[in-house]
């Protein structure tokens, strides 16, 4: 079977994850999985809930946000960069429609009612964040 290999970048409290590649702000290891892995695969290596990740990038795309995870399925590619930034990362809500977005992202922030565009997130986190 083939393998990819995958840049990856861990971000605040995520740093935890990154092994021994872990530093005081940021974690990049390079991960080798089997051609074609999903995000979830990706998360299931790490050990890294998906609940724990807020803003996610893919190549510099948007693909994941608090609440809205639809990259979960989503395959990648040899020498792909995905970087995942704790929930207490913040990103401005003006960038979220002017910003580039995986497939799946681009459907289900323009599928859903309120567009992706919250003030304040429920889920297993909550607390954490008031």
């Amino acid at each position: 079977m083939a393998v990819m290999t995958l840049d990856v970048w861990l971000y605040g409290d995520l740093t935890r994850y990154g092994g021994d590649s872990a530093g005081p702000g940021y974690a990049n290891p390079k991960v080798q999985l089997p051609e074609g892995a999903t995000v979830a695969e990706l998360l299931t290596y790490l050990g890294l809930p998906t609940d724990e990740r807020g803003i996610t990038f893919i190549n510099g795309d948007l693909s994941a946000m608090p609440g809205l995870q639809p990259d979960l399925s989503h395959s990648l590619k040899d020498n792909d960069r995905i970087a995942f930034f704790h929930l207490t990362s913040m990103w401005p809500f003006q960038y979220r429609h002017g910003a580039a977005m995986i497939g799946e992202m681009k459907e289900a922030m323009f599928s859903s009612d309120d567009q992706g565009l919250h003030h304040a997130y429920d889920g297993p986190n909550k607390d954490e964040r008031e």
